[in-house]
């Protein structure tokens, strides 16, 4: 998708660190933020993200250069439309901004994800039913074996693990190291959940991790740390058996 840039007079000067300020006229500054088309093309793609996005993934979805998107995001960061969190994970030395909508963001006609209300659902009907973690790992298991199927058995398992959790909305980040590699989930999609039953949500994270490798090869689950062992919560894998 390419978008022609609109007008950034607004955008000129704008302090990264400076704190959102959406009490003056509210409602006027919102419709001014998302009246640029720019501005707008990005708002939709942060809306349909599962995960939060960086400037360089807004950039490269919209085939727009870094410099054109910063000030745009920072512009609708400052009448409340987005919220933004650190990590260091840019360039070395450097924290990455990555940006998602803010809770109270408008939906601009788009429909919100129903997943979180299904697996609010589905996890009260186990916890009512008296399913144990064991239970859930073995769903979660079952499940990861059938995403497998979008992958070729005796690939890459570190690729296909990532674009499985990105696609879930976990925002992995893959560390490299000897005979091993740790990855890391940025985000949480159902964090509220886990908070409240880690058992069931962490166990059946865990499943769907180990059903992919299983069927994949070539990657084992060496450990699962759970939101409650640590943030993020975080797997570390064993690529010994890879030839």
């Amino acid at each position: 998708m390419v978008v022609t840039d609109g007008p950034s007079a607004h955008d000129d000067g704008v302090d990264p660190g400076a704190p959102a300020n959406a009490s003056r006229a509210p409602g006027l500054d919102i419709l001014k933020a998302l009246g640029d088309n720019t501005r707008y093309a990005i708002y939709l793609e942060l809306a349909r993200s599962p995960r939060p996005l960086s400037t360089a993934d807004v950039a490269e979805v919209l085939d727009l250069h870094v410099n054109t998107v910063r000030p745009h995001l920072e512009r609708m960061r400052e009448v409340g439309l987005l919220e933004v969190s650190t990590s260091s994970r840019g360039d070395v030395g450097r924290p990455q901004h990555r940006y998602r909508l803010a809770a109270d963001a408008p939906w601009l006609g788009l429909e919100p994800s129903p997943l979180p209300v299904l697996a609010r659902a589905v996890l009260t009907a186990a916890h009512a039913s008296g399913m144990s973690a064991d239970d859930l790992l073995d769903a979660g298991r079952d499940q990861g074996r059938v995403d497998s199927a979008r992958w070729c058995a005796g690939g890459d398992g570190l690729v296909a693990l990532a674009d499985e959790q990105a696609r879930l909305g976990f925002d992995p980040e893959l560390v490299d190291l000897d005979g091993g590699a740790v990855m890391a989930f940025a985000h949480c999609p159902f964090r509220e959940l886990a908070e409240q039953h880690p058992d069931l949500v962490c166990s059946l994270h865990r499943g769907l991790v180990e059903g992919l490798l299983a069927e994949i090869g070539g990657v084992e689950v060496k450990a699962f740390h759970p939101l409650v062992d640590r943030t993020p919560c975080q797997v570390e894998l064993d690529l010994t058996s890879v030839a």
